[in-house]
Formats: structure tokens, C-alpha cells, sequence
């Protein structure tokens, strides 16, 4: 059987793909680049925001129409919320909700997974379904917080994490067919053992990582800054571990903060930022804001704007805020209007590109590791590859010689749309 898959919205959602993919390859089926080719296509949704559920919408139809003669099969956050308005779309054969995604594979083929430790494959499969050497590896699902604009709560339900040994296990098995780098995913990773009652569940995850797993780069997606203390980023020590932090903010003012429900504020937030670049040196510190939340006046924007400013982050998803069914938000006072929102994110979308800049040029004329991830095309003087350095700048190189899966130190040189041009150090390279 051919599968073509596809997926929205976040990390989480990209590492249920893409363990999808491994799934359905471990049982002999092809995942296939082109939907016209697939017997069964299957779309990963996303409902934060209301143009991530027209965008959902709009994949489905157009899926149908490059495959009409294929089973669609749709899951995901919009899915879950929303099951009734994907059962109709054309080409739909079957809605699996959240709570049911897990056995997804083994619903469409009838036949059972065999976990990864029981049978090792030879084939290629690290790359999932997106052709990248970096793995997404979902941890945890479901939410306990209340944040007052999140529908996210309502379409993974309660907070519950995956067994520390069955997390281990498969990194095992992606190191040991190649992969490179692991990134740890969940709707609220740092909750992960919570549910059964170990507040530093995930410190002993990364611990465990660290010491049972041979893996030569582990990086952790999105947490929120409540769940940490200064002594987490002791965990740094290791040089496996990624210098990268993503701490969602939502908003720069206190007032804003209090009717999200968000468990921070402009003191605490200022303190772990400071104490995670005065322990991981160099550090890159990216964030999530939300404009236009009801009740946003001017002067708490500029709050909020001043703040951020003073945060330097090296990187910012700006989002406009979404009404979205079924949250408290949704029902507040005080919406703003669309124009208001285009204008401030507009003004924090400049202030992200120009942090993001500063932080990249500071490592101008250093030497990073940087793991190669992709051949993005060919010169005549050699192919061009792509990848990262552990704190999560973007590099490339012209080099005689495909690097995917290397991980080789590099200088940067100079920045050339919106990456750093890079040269490998050819010794590392030939000594592989």
C-alpha cells in the first residue's frame, strides 16, 4: 500500500507524523512524496488558531483532488474539536480523534505494531515523513493548564505522559539506523511525569537519555517558564544537550498575563532568562507572543512591546489572537479589532528579525558543530548543504560532498538570506 502523509501546526504534530511514517514502513508499506500515487492519505490537523482550521480544511480538498480515487484519513486537534466538519469534506473515509491517534496505523492496515526494540529494521525509516535526519519524539500529550485563549486543553485532553523506557527505547533505535538529533516534543513537556506524581519527571527523562542512549544531540521543544527552576539548566553541562530554549511568553504585560491564566510574570520570566544565560553560554532564547488578546489596550501593548524588546529573544512567532470555540477567551470583553492586530504584529515581527540577526552575528568568525540535514540543491563548485549548529542557527556550505547525517565544526563567515554561510573543517569530515 501507498501512504502519503501530511501535517499542520506544531512539533507535537510533526512527531506523531512522522512516527506514523516509521509505523507504516515497519509493516511494508511505501510512504510516497506525491498524492496522486497513494492509496490512503493521512492529514494531521491543527485548530489554534481559526486560519490553522480553514488551512485544515483546505489540505483535505486539496488531497481529494490531486487523489480522487484515494481513502483520506484525518485526525489532529480540529479533527478531535470539530469531527462533523471533517466527516463531510470530499474524500474523507474515516475521522480518528486524539485520544485514538496512537493506534492509527494499525486501524487503517488491520494489523498490529510491532514495537521498535523487538524488531530492528534495515530499512531506512529515521527520516519519517518529512526527510529530515533530526527526529521529533512526542513524549507527552494533553494539558493541564487553563490558559484562557488555548483550545489545545480541550482538543488533547488531560495531561499524561509516555513510559521513560518505551522514550528510551526508540531513541535507541533512531541512533542505531542513524539519526542524529532528537527532539523531545509534547503539548506541555515540561509536565512530562506529572500524571504519576514525579514533579522532575523530565529531568530524569534527559538524564536517562543522556546516560542510556549513545545519541550525539538531544534538544528539547517548547516549555513553559513556570515548569523550570535555575538548577534545570545544570542539565547543560552535557554538550549533547542542545543550547536552545524556547519559552513561551504570550504577552510582555502583566495585566495581559493575568487574564490568561498564564503562571507568570514580567519578574519571573526576567529572572529564568537571565539565569539560563548566565548558566548555558550562548545560549539562544526564542518565544511565542500573542497580539491582540481581548482586552489588549494600547498602553498594554507598548508594555508588552518594551518587554520584549528588553528580552532579546533571537527568535519570535508572533501570533494574532484567534477566537476559538469552547475557551474562556472567546467569551471576554474587549476584542480587537484585525487591523490593530496586523499593525502590532507587524511592529514585533521587526523587533524578532532584528533579534535574530544580532544573535546570529555575534558567532561571526567562530567555529560551531553543525549537523547537516539536507542537500538544498547544486553548484558548480558542489552541492549545497543545509543544517543547524546545536543552538539552533541555520547554516549552509557549498561542499564537493553531500554532508546529510554529519555533524562537522564549521566557521561562519557571513549572513546570506537569513543563514549563515559556513565552512566545514574538512578533517572531521574525512575522519568519519
Amino acid at each position: 500500500m501507498k501512504v502519503h502523509l501530511r501535517t499542520l501546526g506544531c512539533r507535537l504534530n510533526q512527531a506523531e507524523i512522522d512516527r506514523m511514517a516509521r509505523q507504516f514502513r515497519q509493516q511494508g508499506h511505501e510512504i510516497v512524496d506525491d498524492p496522486a500515487s497513494a492509496d490512503w492519505l493521512v492529514v494531521n490537523t491543527c485548530a489554534v488558531t481559526g486560519d490553522a482550521a480553514r488551512s485544515s480544511r483546505q489540505l483535505v480538498r486539496e488531497l481529494n483532488r490531486a487523489q480522487p480515487g484515494g481513502q483520506i484519513v484525518v485526525t489532529g486537534c480540529y479533527a478531535h474539536i470539530a469531527p462533523a466538519e471533517i466527516a463531510v469534506l470530499p474524500g474523507v473515509s474515516s475521522v480518528v480523534d486524539n485520544l485514538h491517534k496512537d493506534k492509527l496505523v494499525e486501524t487503517v492496515t488491520g494489523h498490529p505494531v510491532e514495537p521498535f526494540d523487538r524488531e530492528p529494521l534495515e530499512r531506512d525509516d529515521k527520516r519519517g515523513a518529512a526527510g529530515r535526519t533530526r527526529a521529533f519524539i512526542k513524549v507527552q500529550d494533553g494539558c493541564d493548564n487553563a490558559c484562557t485563549f488555548c483550545v489545545t486543553t480541550v482538543a488533547r485532553g488531560a495531561g499524561r505522559s509516555r513510559a521513560l523506557a518505551d522514550v528510551v527505547n526508540e531513541i535507541r533505535h533512531l541512533h542505531a539506523i542513524g539519526c542524529q538529533e532528537a527532539v523531545l516534543t509534547g503539548v506541555h513537556l515540561g509536565s512530562y511525569g506529572h500524571d504519576w506524581g514525579d514533579r522532575g519527571g523530565l529531568v530524569s527523562l534527559v538524564r536517562a537519555i543522556l546516560a542510556d542512549t549513545d545519541l550525539p544531540r538531544l534538544r528539547l521543544s517548547s516549555l513553559e517558564p513556570w515548569d523550570l527552576s535555575p538548577e534545570f539548566f545544570d542539565l547543560w553541562e552535557q554538550p549533547r544537550l542542545c543550547r536552545h530554549l524556547h519559552l513561551p511568553l504570550q504577552s510582555g504585560c502583566d495585566a495581559t498575563l493575568k487574564r490568561m491564566l498564564r503562571r507568570t510574570t514580567q519578574a519571573q520570566f526576567r529572572a529564568l532568562v537571565r539565569a539560563a544565560r548566565e548558566r548555558i553560554p550562548d545560549v539562544r532564547i526564542t518565544s511565542d507572543v500573542i497580539v491582540g488578546f481581548p482586552g489588549e489596550t494600547e498602553d498594554e501593548f507598548a508594555i508588552s512591546r518594551a518587554f520584549i524588546e528588553e528580552m532579546d529573544f533571537a527568535g519570535l512567532h508572533v501570533f494574532r489572537y484567534s477566537k476559538r470555540p469552547g475557551t474562556a477567551a472567546a467569551r471576554m470583553r474587549g476584542h480587537v479589532p484585525e487591523a490593530v492586530k496586523k499593525t502590532r504584529a507587524a511592529q514585533l515581527l521587526a523587533l524578532a528579525d532584528r533579534g535574530e540577526r544580532r544573535f546570529n552575528e555575534r558567532f561571526i568568525g567562530r567555529t560551531l558543530p553543525v549537523l547537516w540535514e539536507q542537500v538544498a540543491g547544486a553548484t558548480e563548485a558542489g552541492f549545497v548543504n543545509v543544517g543547524y549548529t546545536d543552538n539552533y542557527i541555520r547554516a549552509f556550505c557549498i561542499h564537493p560532498r553531500a554532508l546529510t547525517d554529519h555533524i562537522t565544526p564549521a566557521r561562519l563567515s557571513r549572513r546570506e538570506d537569513g543563514q549563515m554561510l559556513a565552512a566545514p573543517v574538512l578533517e572531521a569530515i574525512e575522519g568519519r
